[in-house]
């Protein structure tokens, strides 16, 4: 039997006295496509910073295809193949995307920066940077400075950055934050095409978006799971529409 791709059992973490992460139980299968909403408070970044290693659990593990990563920081759990992007993103302003993205590929690979120096592996290097580009439908903009992109192009550049990890779970923590409308729907088909070998767990505001991606939602309210379902599911149900949708019928 495959082990899930992230799995979280009774995790728990407190403030004080004060329960932000409150007996979180998830799975997400190999090649998930998840998302997890929930209103302003409801403890989302959290336990996104508790699956990644910023914040340990007050109680309860984390597991990374079957292997316990409780005690595991940050960086030990990026080379175990769990990569994140962010609300805000960060990026290298004055490098081009083929620098940024070959920078990150060659963090990987071991070389750093000796990815620009006229010997080495940087032949290889530039030529995944450069695959991953034309993945993520930044090609057209390889050799522009990345403070020269629309916002939505950079979100896109963050997510190369990721990817450049090679990572069998991707957090998307809010990559249509701060996106115009039009951006952020390239931004999600692009998105959709990603490898199926790769498990996503996203946690964004934007409904629309959010139906349209996801299989599977996780629906936080107070730091607990209220319901886990299909997005079918999940849209109609009355606690659901009290709690964070709203009485606006949504549609899908």
């Amino acid at each position: 039997m495959t082990a899930p791709a992230l799995h979280t059992r009774n995790l728990v973490k407190t403030f004080g006295g004060f329960t932000a992460t409150d007996d979180v139980s998830l799975t997400l299968a190999p090649g998930a496509r998840h998302a997890l909403i929930g209103p302003n408070g409801a403890g989302k970044t959290t336990l996104v910073n508790l699956l990644t290693g910023v914040l340990a659990p007050t109680a309860g593990a984390v597991f990374l295809a079957g292997e316990d990563v409780t005690g595991l920081g940050q960086h030990r759990r990026v080379r175990r193949g769990l990569a994140r992007t962010f609300q805000i993103n960060r990026l290298f302003a004055d490098l081009t995307v083929l620098e940024s993205v070959a920078l990150a590929v060659g963090e990987r690979r071991g070389v750093g920066w000796r990815v620009w120096s006229p010997v080495g592996a940087q032949g290889e290097v530039l030529d995944e940077a450069a695959r991953l580009i034309e993945t993520l439908r930044l090609a057209d903009v390889a050799h522009r400075r990345t403070r020269d992109l629309a916002y939505g192009r950079q979100r896109l550049i963050e997510i190369a950055l990721a990817l450049a990890v090679r990572p069998r779970v991707l957090l998307l923590d809010e990559p249509a934050a701060g996106v115009p409308t039009r951006e952020s729907r390239a931004l999600f088909e692009t998105l959709a095409e990603l490898p199926r070998d790769m498990t996503i767990l996203l946690i964004e505001h934007d409904m629309d978006l959010v139906f349209r991606f996801a299989e599977r939602i996780s629906v936080l309210v107070s730091g607990a799971v209220l319901l886990e379902d299909t997005p079918d599911v999940v849209a109609t149900h009355p606690l659901v529409r009290e709690v964070y949708l709203g009485e606006a019928t949504h549609h899908a």
